[in-house]
Parts: C-alpha cells; sequence; structure tokens
C-alpha cells in the first residue's frame, strides 16, 4: 500500500556505516533504519549470535520459558531501575502495553483513567498511539481517537501546573522529540514535571523507543536526568536491525499485568531476544558510550562550524547521535534529497530540521566524510 514517501533507491546490502543500492552505488548511511542499527549494519557479534541461535530454535509459544528472553530481561533490569520486562515487537506494541498497564493502574484504584502526553511528540502510528502522539497531522483521517490523552507543550513550565488541575494517571514523554523535532527536554522543567507527578501519585512514561540502547550517550536517556520513571518503552536500537520492543516497569506498577492481561505470539521469540541481548552485551563490553561521547562531540563542533557558514542554519541540538539542524527555511527535504546525490543517507525531523542518526559505532574517518559530503548537499540545496 502507499503508506511511505519513499526516496528513489532500492537498498540491497548493507555493512557498518555504509549501503549499497541494486546499482552498487555505496552510500554514507546517517540514518541507521532511524535509530535501529545502532551498531551499524550487520555486525559481526550480533551476526554470530543469531547464526548459532538459527541452528537451535526460531520460535516457541510463551506459554514456555525461552531462555534468551530471560537472559535478556535480567540483563535489562540490571542496567535500569525496572523490576520487570514485557517483549514485544516495536516501538507501539511497547507503547500500547505501556497505556493498558496505566489504564489497569487507574481501574485498580476505581479511577478514570487519564494519560498526559505532549505536543509534537511521536508514540506510534496504532489508534492508541496515534491519539497519544501530540501531532494533528498523525491524528487526522483517524477519528474517532481514543477517550482518556490530553496534551501540553513541551518544555513549558508554566503549563506544568495544569498536572495539578488535571491529576492524571500518569505523564508519558520522550526525553529528546525525535519525530518533532530533535528537541531535548530542559532539565529544570523535568525537575518540575517529577515534583508535580510525585506530589499528585502521577506515574512517569518515558518513551526511548528512538533515544534508547546509547543513542544519546548513556545507555538509556532518563539516566541524564534526575529520573526513575515508572515505566519506559524501548525498541529501535534494541535488536540492531531485528524487530522487537519491550516495556519495562517498576513492580509497585508491573505486578497489574498477569496471565491474560496481555500478550504478544511472537514477542520475545529466540531470535529477537538473541539479538537484543548481544546487542546490549557489545555496548557494555566495549565501552561503546565513551566512543558516542568523543563522535558527538567531534561531529557536533564541525556542525556548528558548518551553521555558522549558513544562514539558514539557526541550531544545532540534540543528545550524543541523535542530532537535529533547525534550519530557518522549509528546506530540510532538499537538503535530504541533495544528499543522496552525494552518496549521503539523511533525514528530516520535519520540514524545518535535519536529522542526523549516525551508527554509534561511526568513526572519526567517517564523520570527516559525511561533513565533506553534507557541505555539498547544503551548497546545491542553498541554490534551489
Amino acid at each position: 500500500m502507499n503508506t511511505y514517501g519513499r526516496f528513489p533507491i532500492t537498498v540491497t546490502k548493507g555493512k557498518g556505516s555504509y549501503v549499497w543500492d541494486d546499482k552498487g552505488t555505496k552510500y554514507l548511511d546517517f540514518t541507521s533504519g532511524i535509530a535501529t542499527c545502532n551498531l551499524g549494519h550487520v555486525p559481526e557479534f550480533v551476526k554470530n549470535a543469531l547464526v548459532n541461535q538459527l541452528d537451535q530454535l526460531w520460535h516457541v509459544s510463551n506459554l514456555y520459558h525461552i531462555e534468551p528472553q530471560q537472559k535478556l530481561a535480567k540483563q535489562l533490569t540490571k542496567v535500569t531501575s525496572f523490576d520487570q520486562v514485557f517483549f514485544c515487537n516495536s516501538g507501539a506494541e511497547a507503547n500500547e502495553a505501556a497505556i493498558k498497564l496505566v489504564r489497569a493502574k487507574a481501574n485498580s484504584e476505581n479511577k478514570q483513567p487519564l494519560i498526559v502526553t505532549f505536543k509534537k511528540s511521536f508514540h506510534g502510528r496504532t489508534l492508541a498511539t496515534l491519539t497519544a502522539t501530540g501531532q494533528e497531522k498523525i491524528q487526522t483521517g483517524f477519528s474517532p481517537l481514543v477517550e482518556g490523552f490530553h496534551y501540553l507543550p513541551f518544555n513549558d513550565e508554566d503549563a506544568l501546573e495544569k498536572l495539578n488541575e488535571w491529576q492524571p494517571t500518569a505523564v508519558m514523554l520522550e526525553l529528546v522529540q525525535g519525530e518533532g523535532g530533535v528537541v531535548p527536554a530542559h532539565k529544570t522543567w523535568i525537575k518540575k514535571l517529577v515534583e508535580i507527578c510525585k506530589k499528585n501519585n502521577s506515574l512517569i512514561v518515558v518513551d526511548e523507543v528512538q533515544t534508547g540502547i546509547g543513542r544519546t550517550g548513556t545507555l538509556f536517556a532518563y539516566q541524564q536526568y534526575d529520573l526513575e520513571p515508572d515505566i519506559m518503552t524501548i525498541a529501535k536500537g534494541l535488536g540492531s536491525g531485528f524487530p522487537i520492543g519491550a516495556m519495562l516497569a517498576k513492580e509497585h506498577v508491573s505486578y497489574l499485568f498477569g496471565p491474560g492481561s496481555h500478550g504478544s505470539t511472537f514477542g520475545g521469540n529466540p531470535l529477537a531476544t538473541t539479538a537484543g541481548l548481544s546487542t546490549i552485551q557489545y555496548i557494555l563490553n566495549n565501552e561503546l558510550l565513551t566512543t558516542i561521547s568523543d563522535r558527538s562531540k567531534q561531529l557536533t563542533l564541525l556542525l556548528q562550524k558548518i551553521a555558522s557558514q549558513y544562514d539558514f542554519i539557526e541550531e544545532v541540538r540534540g543528545k550524543g547521535l541523535l542530532i537535529g539542524l533547525k534550519l530557518n527555511r522549509e528546506i530540510a527535504s532538499t537538503v535530504v534529497l541533495e544528499s543522496i546525490k552525494n552518496e549521503l543517507l539523511i533525514l528530516t525531523a520535519g520540514p524545518d530540521v535535519i536529522r542526523l542518526l549516525p551508527p554509534l559505532t561511526v568513526s572519526e574517518e567517517e564523520i570527516l566524510l559525511f561533513v565533506e559530503k553534507f557541505e555539498k548537499a547544503l551548497k546545491a540545496a542553498k541554490e534551489c
């Protein structure tokens, strides 16, 4: 179906920071499958674990214990502040699970469930998650929307006073709004949000589908804030390209999911959880978080230098290797198309924001090559 606005490329091969099309053209990939191939394309460590698992077991029902699933759950709870994990197949499914768990909390207290999210957020395209998404363009054409959601402006401290009035069951947010323009949450705003939520006994749900698995410089973005969420959702980078999602929760709320309350046929299958476990192990065992910090500083400084030379670039922002360039013209798509001509793949985050998501394994030399290609694209876009 015509659900994607595709670029004129057919990708047939990927390795590391590069992909090749069906004509043999090699592209430097600064999209990482939209923050999914965090270790680059076809990482050997993950590939070897998957090849071994392919010889053992592909699928078994969740009616039985699954060893890779148990190992990944144990690893995730070890490196986070959460107690239990539910596995699914995508970020939208993880957010659906979080919404259900929040509603279970409200119903257990005989309260009307209400979830507050933020304008320009993005939480998925299922009916519940597109309703949670604070963007009218995502919701248009799919009414009636799911009941039980209110919206507030992002990073607006005064607007948080509405939480005292509404007293929601939960507040759901991204710590860097990815699709909404690569906008990091202000630490003072998060501090006030946490204070109000604690006072009102509102759960905090953090959507780390795009920001998780090292993307922002720590394993999870919430670890850069004075914040311990009650629920967190992850996906994208967890499986290095294999479809996997997860909802993590603290025990005071996770107990509300009992047998039969939620499920997924393919969720937590042996192949996906093997990919997830080996991805996490590689990041932790190779000090990749330190490397991410170094590459982020290098790339950001080079982008700031570029921004000073082009009057249509207003700001370089983001965290780690999730970086956005805010423009004062709606030419982000033009820059993307010109980049393709220069054998470089990048993304937009709205008509006036360029989004960069290089692999977390990107080298210094590849960043310099990116700058060379990117400047050619900017010059061409400027003349359009």
